[in-house]
């Protein structure tokens, strides 16, 4: 049986669903916003590579390994970025989320406060994970801390771990959040997201 089943995750103007070939237009126009495929330390495409991008992950949901999701602006039917479950473990009810980046329009915006708390709910309440997990660059300084604003407790660096898209090296961070401390994270995301919606 299938740990992670195609699902619809919706919260006031943030939906995601499952990434698909129909969203190529839209994700390359998110990822032109900021020209994001310059970034250094991000896996986001260049226009010409966007539909093997969304082929590649396609192939990993068949494997099992990753499953992914366009972040979609609800009212408008707007694709605002991609973000994803990977290195599914059923066996110990693990997963990651990554592959995550938004149009520079929305970062800095409820957008992603609001994803992790689809994402997180789902995986902790819905398929009932023990542990999520997120890894970052060494060098993604605004990853690190977003990810630290969550809750997320930082495990460790593996140095020598993995390449950027311009051949270097880099180090890999790693951070998690068990189940037991999801309840109090999950009080935190609700708390910014009633004080993004109040300002």
């Amino acid at each position: 049986m299938t740990f992670v089943r195609p699902v619809i995750l919706q919260r006031d103007d943030v939906r995601l669903e499952p990434l698909a070939l129909e969203h190529e237009a839209g994700l390359q126009a998110a990822a032109a916003d900021g020209e994001l495929w310059q970034l250094r330390v991000t896996s986001v495409p260049t226009a010409e590579d966007t539909r093997g991008y969304i082929e590649r992950a396609l192939q990993s949901r068949a494997a099992g390994q990753r499953f992914a999701f366009a972040v979609i602006e609800a009212s408008s039917g707007k694709v605002l970025g991609t973000t994803s479950y990977h290195d599914i473990l059923p066996e110990v009810k693990r997963l990651e989320i990554g592959y995550t980046w938004y149009a520079k329009s929305v970062q800095r915006s409820h957008v992603n406060t609001c994803c992790k708390l689809l994402l997180l709910s789902h995986a902790f309440d819905t398929l009932g994970c023990n542990v999520v997990g997120w890894r970052t660059d060494n060098f993604n300084f605004a990853s690190q801390r977003a990810i630290e604003r969550l809750g997320a407790k930082k495990d460790g660096v593996i140095r020598g771990h993995a390449l950027r898209r311009d051949g270097t090296i880099r180090d890999t961070v790693m951070y998690s959040l068990h189940q037991a401390e999801w309840p109090e994270v999950r009080a935190h995301l609700e708390y910014l997201l009633r004080r993004t919606n109040v300002g």
